[in-house]
């Protein structure tokens, strides 16, 4: 038994106790209803932790197809219910929504109060409506993405550069580490105008380091979230590290903040995001400083992992299926022709390219249960009744794979797609891998046009094979459960240039 399965067995002793002492209180926290959907019978104090400990993703969709769509199991003091059906996530997402719009928020994003100025976990209110209002208007309308469209594509050249560097020397290349830098500098440029990371840089190393480090302790398996009450002692120290990482970040970005207020002439016209907050920041009480810092945080950290999973997962699937990028490197070089980089104006001209990064999203969807939801009241859904301050996860993953939806829902068949008008922008809830309604992900008309462009300039240019030798039956598909479901092995792979590069 490893340090860290000692220190989670001990945890756990701690809180059987802990729990057995405050029973009472922890009962008044959440009415018990009885007509909780139905689930498998919880252990005393644990719950069913350890049914869903390893790949809860799958554990749960497992479940699901025994209990039935709208499913109850007990995260030690937590009462979860998770959604598996199309239906029953409209009458939670979207004739509920009002309900169901609060967020159940985990210990380690509540690091220095983010969860209290973070646009994704804030509850509804006037803050929360303004800084919607914002991303809507200054970041991710069509006019500002069409007006930074060249910056994205200045960063795919230079992805490629780096890939034909690469493809000369005859070296194997990490494509989900050089997707993950490309990534993140299209959105630094796009915010502040500079480059955060480079392919080399022992600097950019410590600033990669330092985004992934919170990336896995927001999705780290933490007892005190299981048992609220043992959130003061912070057992697994998650809370102290989040906290020391978001600190460093802040500090980053708020030095990036004082450089620019020193510099910019009032009278000239936003050249960046940062300029346009400034502005706001300066002429009303819309946004606070403060605000800043946390939205950019969220932009930063939101963005780069969901737009690189789902492009190293999309390059996954096609090595593992040549049939099908053979059909999409036919079609991008149909609309392309003899250009490197994609005009994003040009990806409606793209059919099976739309069709490849939906089908890739309906079987790696970023966030296999979305951002928690909590219930502010107890309600009826589907003839059960959700208890006040439960969980609820979408299980947006089972849906994905679930046969009664989907047609051999295993395979990866992006023609499906070409038969049918099925979105992910949040109206067909049989796909939300974004989420819907109002708490519909912010950033998904920037996440739209970069998976495409990022997709399209990797196989336009250059033919790929998986390196060391590896067949592509033999890929290993397995997934590292966190904030997000990325590859649990990274994509080792060799390119080989072609004529348009």
């Amino acid at each position: 038994m490893d340090l860290q399965s000692i220190l989670v067995l001990i945890t756990f002793v701690s809180a059987s106790a802990a729990i057995l002492i405050f029973i009472p209180r922890l009962f008044n926290h959440t009415p018990q209803s009885t007509n909780l959907p139905p689930g498998p019978h919880p252990f005393s104090i644990l719950g069913n932790i350890f049914e869903v400990a390893t790949n809860p993703h799958k554990a749960l969709t497992k479940l699901s197809r025994i209990y039935g769509p709208v499913l109850t199991v007990k995260l030690g003091s937590i009462t979860t219910i998770v959604i598996s059906s199309p239906q029953v996530a409209k009458q939670v997402l979207h004739e509920n929504g009002q309900v169901f719009s609060s967020r159940t928020i985990r210990h380690s994003l509540q690091a220095l109060d983010h969860h209290k100025y973070s646009l994704v976990f804030m509850p509804l209110s006037l803050q929360w409506r303004n800084l919607r209002r914002v991303c809507a208007t200054k970041i991710f309308s069509p006019q500002v993405l069409d007006s930074t469209q060249i910056l994205r594509q200045q960063k795919v050249h230079r992805l490629l550069d780096f890939v034909i560097e690469r493809c000369k020397r005859g070296e194997i290349l990490d494509i989900g580490e050089a997707i993950f830098i490309t990534n993140l500098n299209s959105i630094s440029t796009t915010l502040f105008s500079m480059d955060l990371c480079n392919f080399t840089s022992e600097k950019s190393q410590e600033f990669k380091n330092l985004i992934r480090g919170i990336m896995e302790e927001a999705g780290r398996p933490n007892v005190a979230d299981f048992f609220p009450i043992l959130r003061p002692l912070d057992p697994q120290r998650v809370y102290a590290r989040m906290s020391n990482y978001l600190m460093k970040m802040f500090k980053i970005i708020d030095g990036i903040i004082e450089e620019r207020m020193c510099s910019r002439d009032l009278k000239t016209d936003s050249k960046d995001v940062l300029d346009s907050l400034l502005n706001i920041e300066e002429t009303s009480s819309q946004l606070s400083r403060n605000e800043m810092l946390h939205l950019f945080l969220d932009l930063l950290v939101a963005g780069i992992d969901t737009i690189s999973s789902t492009v190293e997962w999309t390059m996954t699937e096609l090595l593992r299926n040549p049939d099908r990028m053979v059909k999409l490197r036919k079609e991008l070089s149909q609309v392309m022709g003899k250009d490197v980089t994609l005009d994003e104006s040009n990806i409606l001209k793209l059919p099976f390219l739309q069709a490849v990064v939906k089908e890739t999203l309906r079987l790696h969807p970023p966030g296999p249960f979305l951002v928690p939801h909590k219930c502010d009241e107890t309600v009826k859904i589907s003839s059960f009744m959700v208890p006040k301050n439960a969980q609820v996860l979408i299980n947006v993953w089972g849906m994905g794979r679930d046969p009664t939806i989907w047609d051999n829902p295993e395979m990866f068949m992006p023609e499906r797609f070409l038969e049918c008008e099925i979105d992910f922008k949040g109206h067909d809830f049989e796909f939300i891998p974004f989420g819907t309604g109002k708490r519909i992900c912010p950033g998904l008309p920037f996440a739209n046009r970069t998976m495409h462009l990022m997709v399209a300039a990797l196989l336009h240019n250059f033919e790929w094979k998986l390196a060391d030798g590896l067949m592509p039956e033999h890929m290993n598909m397995n997934e590292q459960h966190g904030i997000t479901l990325k590859r649990a092995q990274p994509l080792r792979v060799e390119a080989i240039s072609i004529k348009h590069y």
